[in-house]
């Protein structure tokens, strides 16, 4: 591994192969790129989520993943059309796992990944030829020109109440959702409690389900249904024209939230949650949350309407982005001050922090992309702006 990269992308995940195909696709003798992730292969975590979660699809149509040729993934799927789920030719785990994988073999993207962790981030003004160093967990260092932050997810999000537990207890009784490996559980016979009303919620009570187990699954408000997380609409004009025009920052962030809106479910995941309610596996406790849990050999919960016990709790509570707090800013942002607002930095045109030349993907992005920027799509829209940005020298940073 060299000491020195033109372009270092941290995270191997399908932001980052979607930045790393796009921008071999407008300058394919830009080869100093180097991707770092613990794993040291791509979508090592995206693929564990899948498989962890039993989730069969992608919630995404075709058009969505990370080759630059829209209809790359409809032509590799034309003897697996059964593998597209409807209403949108939604691509099952299989297909795309196999299809990325083809990607990553035909832009030769495979030995690109190092495996190792970055640690660090230090901002190096003034060094000619080098603006960051990256330290990694081995102890190593590397300077970049330019940096890509494409780590994903954010901060777990917990419930007041986990925090205020009186007594110790078994921590593998009590896990966020993005612990959870269905493939390593055998909860049959137990009484399951899920909290949360999102997509990842209703797959683990499926799965949890399928396992023997019965679940409760406990919603602060009434359960959404949706078939995208986002409208349409924000990938394109219709929505994006107007938010694009607004030019306060706190009135886009509370757009994005109002888009977004919490969790919510597929139509088709309804249905099988209705049926296991039928079935009575599946108790549905809608505008409820929790006030506090015991642990005494079980779980004596108190909630909304009275006291329930359970055997094992899943917090399906999501995850919260704040650039102040990302581990890998702390040094940045003293150096070059960025407005947050709401927990999204204020970033120009083509993603950059302000005077560095750091980019950031997903959904750190959100104020210049919109609600989707932490999507497959936004993944796209994130390309679009950095990779002239790297490839085009009329656009390098001036300020």
């Amino acid at each position: 591994m060299s000491d020195f990269v033109s372009v270092a992308i941290i995270g191997a995940g399908p932001q980052a192969l979607t930045l790393a195909t796009h921008l071999l696709q407008k300058k394919p003798i830009h080869r100093k790129i180097r991707v770092f992730d613990p794993s040291g292969v791509w979508l090592s975590r995206w693929h564990h989520q899948f498989a962890a979660q039993d989730i069969p699809h992608l919630r995404s149509p075709a058009v969505h993943h990370p080759d630059p040729n829209p209809f790359a993934l409809r032509k590799f799927a034309d003897n697996r059309s059964h593998e597209l789920f409807p209403p949108y030719d939604l691509p099952g785990t299989k297909l795309f796992e196999d299809f990325c994988g083809d990607v990553v073999r035909r832009w030769q993207l495979a030995e690109r990944v190092c495996a190792a962790q970055v640690v660090d981030l230090l901002p190096l003004r003034g060094l000619r030829g080098s603006r960051f160093e990256l330290l990694l967990a081995d102890g190593r260092t590397v300077r970049a020109r330019r940096v890509v932050l494409a780590t994903g997810g954010g901060e777990v999000q917990l419930p007041d109440w986990v925090s205020k537990i009186p007594s110790p207890f078994p921590p593998e009784r009590l896990v966020h959702s993005q612990q959870v490996d269905l493939q390593l559980l055998s909860p049959a016979g137990e009484r399951v409690l899920i909290v949360g009303g999102g997509l990842t919620s209703a797959h683990l009570a499926l799965g949890m389900i399928a396992r023997g187990a019965t679940v409760t699954l406990m919603v602060r408000r009434q359960l959404r249904e949706k078939l995208f997380d986002a409208e349409p609409g924000w990938l394109g004009p219709k929505y994006l024209k107007g938010f694009e025009a607004e030019s306060c920052w706190r009135v886009r962030s509370q757009m994005i939230q109002q888009a977004r809106n919490g969790g919510s479910i597929t139509p088709s995941l309804m249905i099988q949650l209705r049926r296991a309610i039928r079935q009575g596996k599946l108790i549905l406790r809608e505008n409820c949350q929790v006030k506090a849990a015991i642990w005494e050999d079980n779980w004596r919960v108190k909630c909304d309407r009275g006291e329930v016990q359970f055997d094992r709790i899943v917090l399906a509570t999501g995850t919260q982005l704040d650039a102040s707090q990302h581990p890998l800013l702390q040094k940045i942002l003293p150096v070059y001050p960025t407005e947050i607002v709401d927990g999204f930095p204020v970033l120009d045109r083509h993603l950059r922090l302000p005077g560095c030349e750091l980019f950031l993907m997903g959904g750190l992005a959100a104020l210049q992309l919109g609600p989707v920027a932490r999507n497959l799509a936004g993944a796209r829209m994130a390309s679009g702006r950095i990779v002239p940005a790297i490839v085009k020298p009329s656009l390098a940073l001036t300020a």
